[in-house]
């Protein structure tokens, strides 16, 4: 996960190119095929890196409308939002250099193209907010 946290921070300044992986070419097979075996979803560029000690993570909701992002602290606390993180670091002196502006809480999107055909889905007003399915740890 680390070298991909790199990677997407720095997506504008520094664009990935398959020539940068070790042993790699950009005319080598693909390793996994874009299909609805799995659901894909895009996260955005340019998202900055998450500081040390903390995890990002992301809960799919149970129609599959949305991607919750959150994040896990140090001592194990799930924070929610960028209010809960100001307090968190508050509480928390030995989190200094770190500010609530260095997490981001955009949600990826979800390609629906890759959604598998049998799951019921609904869109993110009528589906039960509180209600998910499926944990991703990013």
């Amino acid at each position: 996960m680390e070298v991909f946290e790199e990677i997407r921070c720095k997506a504008f300044e520094e664009p990935f190119h398959c020539s940068l992986k070790a042993n790699c070419s950009c005319d080598d097979p693909v390793d996994i095929e874009y299909d609805s075996s799995r659901t894909w979803v895009i996260d955005k560029p340019n998202l900055p890196k998450t500081p040390q000690g903390f995890r990002r993570s992301l809960v799919l909701r149970k129609y599959y409308s949305k991607l919750d992002p959150y994040y896990i602290s140090p001592t194990g606390k799930r924070l929610r939002t960028r209010n809960e993180i100001a307090a968190y670091l508050k509480d928390h002196p030995e989190c200094k250099g770190i500010a609530p502006t260095n997490f981001d809480f955009s949600s990826p999107k979800i390609m629906q193209d890759t959604i598998l055909e049998n799951v019921e889905q609904k869109d993110s007003v009528s589906a039960n907010k509180n209600s998910k399915i499926a944990k991703h740890d990013i």
